[in-house]
């Protein structure tokens, strides 16, 4: 009773069956992957945003691509912002998700060398081929924080550095492309301000990362794995229905075929 297998839906039927199982298994450490990958993200952002801050050249110098473990890291630098060649970097959002652009200038350090620093959000101007209106950083000697972050790539962002846009416009913060510009060294990386607090009017520094959530990879990676479990329970179901749905018709077909007894 168990040849039906063998026709073309079932063979079909069963093929499906043999692809989902370990596709669905495979989903769920997926989704286990990117839970591991948050919690210990989560644990990085807290432990680098509580540690005492240092001083930014302790952790990069020019041509230093900064490494996972040093994301996020509380750092100080003390220095003059040269807003001659500040510049914006288009596209970006504020905290309400606002789109404008971010005010990034270079901060010469006291001792010698340059790091870029994000000091937040503003406004785009009306006009996109025009400069905005950027608030002036405090003048003189200034000693800063923020929190270490890597040059901003095409490949890891997936945003295009288009060419020809308006003079000191860019679309990724690249200390690599502003040492090229500024014809001189600039520390790999970039410094996310944080303080001093941003008087009113001055631009809206950037939020901490969230390290709380961990989303729900976990939820998904179980549920996966539970329709990999269904899958094959379902399969076993149907081939039970099949086979009694065949042995009832050839009951049916027995019966039919059976004479009538005779009367008298």
């Amino acid at each position: 009773m168990y040849r039906f297998l063998l026709t073309r839906q079932w063979v079909i039927l069963t093929l499906l069956v043999l692809v989902l199982i370990p596709t669905m298994v495979e989903l769920g450490f997926w989704q286990l992957h990117r839970h591991q990958h948050r919690v210990a993200q989560n644990a990085l952002i807290t432990k680098n945003l509580e540690a005492e801050p240092v001083p930014v050249t302790r952790l990069t110098s020019p041509g230093h691509t900064v490494p996972r473990s040093d994301y996020w890291r509380a750092v100080t630098a003390t220095g003059t912002f040269d807003t001659t060649h500040e510049v914006v970097v288009r596209r970006r959002t504020s905290r309400d998700e606002s789109i404008g652009v971010l005010v990034l200038t270079p901060l010469n350090l006291k001792g010698g060398g340059t790091v870029l620093v994000n000091r937040g959000w503003i406004p785009a101007a009306a006009d996109q081929m025009s400069f905005p209106k950027v608030p002036a950083p405090p003048g003189g000697e200034t000693t800063v924080t923020g929190r270490l972050k890597a040059d901003e790539t095409t490949g890891a962002s997936g945003i295009k550095d288009l060419e020809g846009l308006p003079d000191r416009q860019v679309m990724l913060i690249n200390s690599s492309q502003q040492s090229q510009l500024l014809g001189r060294p600039v520390l790999g990386g970039y410094l996310e301000l944080t303080g001093p607090q941003p008087a009113d009017g001055s631009p809206e520094t950037i939020a901490a990362p969230d390290d709380s959530s961990i989303g729900s990879h976990m939820a998904y990676a179980v549920q996966w794995w539970l329709f990999a479990a269904g899958v094959p329970v379902g399969w076993v179901i149907l081939v039970r229905r099949e086979k009694h749905d065949l042995e009832q018709a050839a009951k049916d077909a027995e019966t039919a075929e059976q004479p009538e007894p005779a009367t008298a």
